[in-house]
């Protein structure tokens, strides 16, 4: 749909539903969104003249699995959740009917503020929000939590392990560290404190903040019922806190969330229930990177973007790994020829074979484009061109490491399934589900981290 078409329908939606009379959409701006929903900034405009309205419009993207069960239930959480103190952004139509704008979709009034998160963590502008977030935070979830369920008769509840193996089942995708993770999620379970409304997705990046703290919380597609300690496990996993090292989104300390939501709920905090959430969202954190990827291989969504979120698999691979107390191989499987394989010259095209063909080399090539997007392309645009520009580089980064180093870690991968005896990943995957290798855990969690390690200095070299 163009943007003229969208903008069309969208006034002559809001002008009938809200019975305002003939409005104009002016200043239709798509914004850098989720995986699963397009957001695009707009103002309402009389048609006779006259005040503009600033609204956001969100609308769910054609093949997404990840996005709310209804556009208007969510809008009625959304409701509900302001009525009782919750700070969201006010609700002015919701529809789930995908013929009005190719998906369903919900508009709300636009709020001032930021949501970039490396924004809030760093910018002077912010330093007395990020005294107040992590209390304000706990408030907010506080407050979630304490919604009646009947607010919400769309949302269910599913077991969050069954759900993960589920879906990693249907990606097709194996990956021996997520097995180790999941056994010991199933071993570890903790009991349920209370069932009540989960956002799902509480963390930096979907909240609106402004100099003076918390404003607005945004993207309510992953509500659900289930356990509230799972939002406080969700906040404190290491992909939100942005690179700072405080580990409740770079912000603050576990005992500063868990103190200030204990005075604002009254109920107690378990911390290794927390923890546990902890795992299972570093894990579920890797899934979705996975299944966003999938929309892009797919099809469904072709963006650089998801693609490139599939290369940040191996993050929660590291840090999932990490949390369960495994480290580098010993130094025997080291000297076995089964520790990492990170070659020297990594990132650049030292030791690359070209065959036939002339120079420039392939990892040439590839530098090329790459500094082209960095000199060129990323200070001739702005918003989400440059955004995806910026992404599109470090995609090719990605691609000048693999080529430099790739063949040796390949090597070494594979004299690790031939020390423990499986032709690939996925027949060593199968067999950590199963317990098959229950009595050699320590060496496969060993050298699983070792190749988890070797595809972390390709995709992110820093992240270790």
């Amino acid at each position: 749909m163009t943007s003229d078409a969208m903008a069309s329908r969208l006034a002559a939606f809001l002008s009938d539903a809200l019975d305002l009379g003939a409005h104009e959409v002016r200043e239709l701006e798509r914004l850098s969104g989720g995986a699963s929903r397009e957001t695009f900034a707009f103002d309402l405009v009389p048609t006779g003249g006259g005040d503009a309205l600033p609204l956001v419009v969100q609308r769910v993207r054609g093949a997404s699995v990840m996005a709310s069960a209804s556009m208007v239930g969510e809008a009625d959480l959304l409701t509900a959740a302001a009525e009782r103190g919750v700070a969201v952004a006010g609700v002015v139509a919701a529809s789930d009917d995908p013929d009005v704008l190719d998906g369903p979709f919900i508009v709300m009034r636009r709020i001032e503020g930021e949501t970039l998160a490396r924004r809030i963590l760093r910018d002077e502008t912010y330093t007395e929000a990020r005294s107040v977030l992590v209390s304000e935070c706990a408030e907010a979830l506080a407050g979630i939590h304490a919604l009646p369920v009947e607010v919400a008769p769309h949302l269910r509840s599913v077991d969050p392990v069954d759900q993960l193996v589920s879906l990693l089942d249907a990606l097709g995708e194996p990956h021996p560290a997520f097995e180790i993770a999941l056994g010991w999620l199933t071993a570890n379970r903790p009991g349920s404190t209370a069932t009540c409304v989960v956002h799902g997705d509480f963390r930096l990046g979907n909240l609106m903040v402004g100099p003076d703290g918390l404003r607005a919380v945004l993207d309510w597609e992953l509500a659900h019922l289930g356990d509230p300690m799972e939002d406080l496990g969700w906040l404190c996993v290491r992909a939100w806190r942005f690179g700072e090292p405080l580990p409740v989104a770079g912000l603050g300390t576990y005992d500063e969330l868990f103190g200030a939501y204990e005075k604002a709920s009254g109920a107690p905090i378990d911390p290794d229930a927390v923890r546990w959430w902890e795992v299972l969202g570093t894990l579920r954190w890797g899934v979705i990177c996975i299944l966003q990827a999938s929309s892009h291989l797919s099809g469904a969504a072709r963006s650089v973007e998801l693609a490139a979120i599939g290369r940040r698999v191996v993050e929660n691979e590291y840090d999932v790994l990490r949390l369960l107390g495994v480290g580098p191989p010993h130094a025997s499987a080291t000297a076995a020829g089964t520790g990492t394989g990170t070659a020297a010259g990594i990132g650049t095209a030292a030791g690359f074979d070209a065959g036939p063909h002339d120079a420039p080399t392939a990892p040439q090539l590839v530098e090329s484009v790459r500094e082209f997007l960095e000199r060129d392309v990323m200070d001739a645009t702005s918003g989400r061109v440059r955004f995806h520009a910026r992404v599109a580089a470090k995609v090719l980064a990605t691609v000048e490491r693999e080529l430099a180093a790739g063949p040796a870690m390949a090597a070494a991968h594979r004299a690790r399934l031939d020390l423990l005896g499986f032709a690939d990943d996925a027949a060593l995957a199968a067999a950590i589900r199963s317990g098959a290798l229950a009595d050699r855990s320590d060496e496969v969690s060993a050298l699983v981290f070792a190749t988890v390690a070797d595809k972390l200095a390709i995709a992110n070299p820093g992240y270790a």
